[in-house]
């Protein structure tokens, strides 16, 4: 069975916002870890219809959000179940959101921005085939940090 792709509902976002936690420098991506992001990320108005988890055999094993930038670009956001990550699940989990994108947004272009640090999605992205654009510095959980802006041809 594959992934299947709902809009977040409420509950399934507090469930992730409280209840995933991430190792080490990783716990970076944890919904708590920036008040603002949290904020935004719980408010059902500003998800809208942009936020979807995604489930294999009927278990949330992440979630994708997905930004229109303009009529050929869409930006992308996710994040998977922290229990999973590291285990060879990245690749896959994000074919799945790509092709998700491709099909109901027909862009020409995805973008994502991450965390320098963060070598081992990076090189999932590469593998993918996201090409590196730039690097930015960003204002996130009480501190300044760097990322990088990566795009992918459709």
């Amino acid at each position: 069975m594959g992934y299947k792709f709902k809009i977040m509902t409420q509950e399934q976002a507090e469930d992730i916002a409280f209840n995933w936690h991430y190792e080490a420098e990783y716990s970076f991506y944890d919904m708590e870890a920036d008040k603002e992001d949290l904020v935004e990320f719980l408010d059902s108005k500003k998800r809208g219809d942009s936020n979807f988890v995604v489930t294999k055999d009927n278990n949330i094993i992440g979630f994708f959000s997905f930004n229109k930038v303009d009529i050929n670009t869409i930006d992308i956001g996710l994040g998977m179940r922290p229990n999973l990550i590291g285990n060879g699940n990245g690749l896959e989990f994000l074919k799945a959101g790509l092709e998700f994108a491709k099909s109901k947004y027909t862009p020409q272009k995805i973008t994502l921005s991450v965390a320098v640090f963060n070598q081992r999605a990076i090189k999932v992205y590469r593998k993918i085939g996201f090409e590196d654009v730039d690097t930015f510095m960003q204002d996130t959980n009480g501190d300044s940090f760097e990322f990088l802006k990566m795009s992918y041809q459709c």
